[in-house]
């Protein structure tokens, strides 16, 4: 008889651990509180454009095709992925950018116009982090960090040592690099966890140099695209997906995890996989302090939290060649503006990322146009300066707009906006339960990563689990999709273990 599982939250890590219990023989039933699923990997749909709602940047697709290998599935049948070249597109003060291309010659040729002393530094930079890479990717992104001996071992702690990532992400980036813009773009992208990058450790300039060696990468017709092809495969293995259920509370017997409580009825099962964000599911879904695994109140009020983010969507209609799919606008006062997300504060003056995905992707804007993200980093809500009310969100757009009309080409964007929709912390919070309105939970900080961070197994009750954002390995897709294969690994040693 098989046993049944069921999945809180119809998220990256909920779809893709449901795919891999089905594989294993499991009953798997999932419980997503939206009427969409895919958590905050979503998207808009408008007569003539498709927005992905956040996730944007496909890096390491490896590991994507891999969750389709592990169900022996050809991930060609449901998604097409198109190489993107240059990875992006840096605008800085003046109307100047700078294209950093897959293409050695091309990239090389592109720095040296810089100096010669940066291009040198730049791939000294790329050579050493990637060693960091390795070391990371073999003995700590996949591997489980759930007991003592997980991390602390001679062969693990000898390696942590060797990647040496005290120093903070903007410092170790200076001591390669001098211009400011190439510096600015490297620490820009070391800001996608979440952390800032002049207080969060060098380990995350793992994120440029892993983007630079192995490329980026877009689905055809845009990040949800892997959403709908892993739900078909669910469907396809037998299991269940319930849109509009919202989970209230998981129901424990004597140490043990036997079910769910939606408002129409209690659920039970032989495991619980809880999708729904780490911090919110200790706060809300767990009533009994003995079973939050000293997540209390207080001790969630302690930890270190990401910052969150604004996006404005706009579909535009005419073309910008200007525009690549991925670009990083650099704001002026760069060290000031990126830290007032972490501060509290909105900044005066926004580095901008913005992603235009139709410049490859005729299906993304149907009308001859383009389709923008605009994301800007901002202060979660456990700050209480910010009101997200109309009048913020207005200021704020228009300050955007403004700063997009500086980059050369794009004077007129303003008068060819056809459609404009945003996204805010509030947002984030009340479709997602991010807590705090977080855009990648829990704060990757030194003292909240491998086993520091909160464990796959609840240490209280058995047969439940956690995946996502603010478990090991970490926040985004890539990472997200290692946490599930993770914590399905532990799943199946537990159950042969029980048998």
């Amino acid at each position: 008889m098989s046993k049944k599982a069921i999945i809180i939250g119809a998220g990256i890590g909920g779809l893709s651990s449901a795919l891999r219990l089905l594989h294993n023989g499991y009953e798997v039933e999932i419980y997503e509180k939206e009427n969409s699923i895919g958590g905050r990997v979503n998207i808009i749909e408008t007569e003539n454009f498709t927005f992905d709602l956040t996730a944007s940047i496909l890096m390491m697709p490896d590991v994507y095709k891999e969750l389709f290998s592990y169900v022996n599935k050809n991930y060609e049948d449901y998604l097409e992925f198109i190489e993107i070249d240059p990875i992006y597109r840096v605008f800085s003060g003046g109307g100047h950018f700078i294209d950093f291309n897959t293409s050695i010659s091309k990239l090389t040729k592109n720095l040296e116009a810089i100096s010669k002393d940066d291009s040198l530094g730049y791939f000294k930079f790329i050579s050493d982090v990637y060693e960091k890479y390795l070391i990371a990717n073999k003995y700590f992104l996949e591997k489980s960090q759930d007991t003592p001996k997980d991390f602390f071992n001679l062969t693990t702690l000898s390696k942590a040592f060797k990647i040496h990532t005290l120093s903070t992400s903007y410092d170790f980036i200076s001591d390669y690099i001098k211009n400011e813009n190439i510096r600015e773009y490297l620490a820009f992208q070391s800001m996608y966890v979440g952390i800032s990058p002049y207080e969060g450790p060098n380990i995350y300039t793992l994120i440029p140099v892993v983007s630079q060696l192995y490329g980026l990468w877009h689905l055809k017709g845009g990040m949800y695209s892997f959403v709908n092809a892993i739900s078909q495969l669910i469907v396809e293995f037998g299991g269940i997906i319930n849109t509009g259920a919202t989970v209230e509370e998981i129901i424990f017997l004597n140490d043990r995890a036997i079910g769910i409580r939606t408002s129409q009825a209690i659920e039970k099962a032989d495991i619980i996989v809880c999708n729904a964000d780490f911090p919110y599911a200790m706060k809300n879904l767990i009533k009994d302090e003995h079973y939050k695994n000293d997540y209390t109140d207080n001790k969630l009020s302690e930890l270190k939290y990401s910052c969150s983010t604004f996006i404005i969507y706009l579909g535009l209609r005419k073309k910008y060649p200007q525009l690549t799919v991925h670009n990083i606008y650099l704001g002026e006062n760069f060290k000031n503006n990126i830290e007032s997300a972490f501060e509290g504060n909105l900044p005066e003056s926004p580095t901008l990322y913005i992603y235009c995905p139709s410049r490859i992707d005729d299906s993304m804007a149907k009308n001859e146009g383009e389709c923008l993200n605009i994301m800007l980093r901002v202060p979660n809500l456990f700050f209480n300066k910010i009101t997200w009310d109309d009048v913020t969100i207005n200021k704020l757009s228009n300050k955007i707009i403004m700063e997009l009309k500086k980059i050369k080409g794009l004077e007129d964007i303003e008068e060819n906006i056809v459609y404009k929709n945003h996204l805010t912390p509030l947002d984030m919070e009340r479709r997602f339960n991010a807590y705090g309105g977080t855009a990648f939970g829990l704060s990757t900080t030194l003292t909240q990563t491998n086993y520091f961070r909160p464990h796959f197994k609840s240490d209280k009750a058995n047969n439940l689990f956690f995946v996502g954002n603010s478990l090991h390995p970490g926040p985004g897709v890539s990472l997200v999709l290692n946490s599930s294969k993770l914590v399905t690994e532990e799943i199946l040693i537990e159950s042969q273990n029980k048998d």
